[in-house]
């Protein structure tokens, strides 16, 4: 009768994800003690002669650390699709918010008129929140893929150094259905699963990880995107000090131009085909596309709003940031 605990009214309540943000410290606390009490009452509910309320407790950790995996890696995906959708307009450009890219110009490998641009980083997103969701799934396949005895690999020297090429069907399909036909799986962008899951998920001890005791918690996406949504919400709090407030408005033309500025740049240049030696390997498949996030990334020194980002305390994409 375990599976019926999932089923269970009280099972959201006894495996969410709780936040601090915004909240007072008493509301946080209520938010805990309601939590422990629903998962008491789930376990003690449904324990049995051959399934205790200890079992009954590990799986709701379980299905927690996925609750909190999803919070502090999804979080950011859906906070950056929304300032796109709301910044700019699909199928017309405003006056400075035009997402076009020509290829050639400013490192771009791709051409895309605005509104072809604008679907094309609402896709890309879209395809980087699906697969955030569906992460400890392809986790499950991409071991099943590598122990498989009917997919031999052979060792190559990939120009990375010597790697275990190797097919893997069954991640291969499950990204397909996710939405993406185009992607690098057992060649020498992407050896084999490992390999590829690895580019979503980074083991490493960061923020995230002291905070939920997932094995694999900070991934690449939101160590892209988290810093820059961080920004973009912490400007209205750099002008609340009038010589900042000056600042802004005199090298930016004010908060919510610089806002939008700091968007369509990473629009445009984070999603252009950038970062490799030729369109196949930066192309629109999936990989790619992260390949030229991270380009933007590896160039955010050099452009006009990088104070900006070292005043919101920003210290790098692998580091923590300063309080």
């Amino acid at each position: 009768g375990g599976t019926q605990l999932l089923q269970d009214e009280l099972l959201p309540m006894a495996t969410m994800e709780i936040t601090s943000a915004s909240k007072p410290r008493s509301q946080v606390q209520n938010e805990i003690k309601l939590k422990e009490k629903a998962r008491a009452t789930v376990a003690k509910k449904y324990a049995s002669g051959t399934l205790s309320e200890e079992d009954i407790c590990h799986c709701l950790y379980s299905i927690g650390d996925n609750s909190c995996y999803l919070q502090f890696n999804c979080d950011p995906i859906e906070k950056m699709i929304a300032f796109l959708t709301t910044t700019f307009k699909p199928h017309s450009a405003e006056p400075h918010l035009s997402l076009c890219i020509s290829g050639g110009k400013g490192g771009a490998r791709l051409t895309h008129n605005h509104e072809r641009q604008y679907n094309y980083v609402l896709q890309s997103l879209t395809l980087w929140r699906e697969i955030t969701n569906d992460m400890f799934r392809l986790w499950c396949l991409a071991e099943e893929d590598l122990l498989s005895e009917e997919s031999a690999y052979r060792l190559t020297d990939t120009g990375q150094g010597l790697n275990r090429v190797q097919q893997a069907p069954k991640v291969s399909k499950a990204i397909q259905q996710v939405g993406s036909a185009v992607i690098h799986l057992g060649d020498h962008n992407v050896p084999n699963a490992l390999t590829f899951i690895d580019k979503y998920t980074q083991v490493e001890v960061s923020h995230a990880l002291r905070l939920c005791p997932v094995p694999y918690v900070s991934a690449q996406v939101p160590r892209i995107l988290n810093p820059i949504v961080l920004v973009i919400e912490k400007i209205p709090e750099l002008m609340k000090d009038a010589h900042l407030a000056q600042y802004i408005e005199d090298a930016f033309g004010g908060a919510a131009h610089l806002q939008k500025m700091i968007l369509v740049d990473f629009f445009r240049h984070g999603f252009d085909g950038s970062g490799a030696d030729n369109f196949f390997d930066a192309g629109s498949c999936i990989d790619g596309r992260l390949t030229s996030a991270w380009n933007w990334c590896s160039n955010l020194e050099k452009k006009s709003f990088y104070t900006i980002f070292k005043l919101c305390g920003f210290d790098s994409f692998d580091g923590d940031w300063d309080k």
